[in-house]
């Protein structure tokens, strides 16, 4: 069987770390999965950039299907899911890049590129960027770890590449 490399939890403790920063910003990642904070497509070109790394099949397809939903083209969604940033609004790159940055350094918490964004997009829509960033960091690493788990008791089977 071959090995599992899709970025997983390395433990428990790192599980309950997500949990325990989601449920302190509830209200806040609350409103920015409503509309509130930050333009929706934007929000979702941020988590189509982080998932494209982590490649999360789950959040692939909420995510592709989020985007479409805010407005987002089927090619742009392909495209982003591809690495391409080419068809996204210009004023959008530097924040792509930077979630994309991010995530293929290893997506660390304590990492998060908040500076850079404060100082282009402002203090709120920045920590709305942060939040967006970490909440699919989450999604990305629950679903890895759940087919991890699959691809375990399937003997690789399911939940693989």
């Amino acid at each position: 069987m071959k090995p599992f490399r899709k970025r997983t939890y390395a433990g428990p403790g790192d599980f309950f770390d997500d949990l325990r920063f989601l449920a302190a910003n509830r209200r806040t990642l609350n409103r920015l999965m409503h509309g509130g904070g930050l333009d929706p497509a934007f929000r979702e070109r941020v988590m189509l950039a982080v998932t494209q790394v982590n490649d999360c099949r789950f959040c692939i397809h909420a995510h592709g299907k989020m985007a479409r939903d805010a407005g987002l083209p089927p090619d742009e969604v392909r495209a982003l899911l591809g690495g391409s940033f080419a068809d996204c609004p210009e004023d959008e790159l530097p924040a792509l890049l930077r979630a994309r940055e991010w995530a293929e350094a290893g997506c660390a918490p304590d990492a998060l590129p908040e500076g850079p964004l404060t100082e282009r997009y402002g203090a709120e829509t920045a920590r709305a960027l942060v939040l967006a960033m970490r909440l699919i960091r989450a999604g990305n690493l629950a679903g890895n770890t759940a087919d991890r788990f699959l691809y375990w008791v399937s003997r690789g089977r399911l939940g693989g590449d």
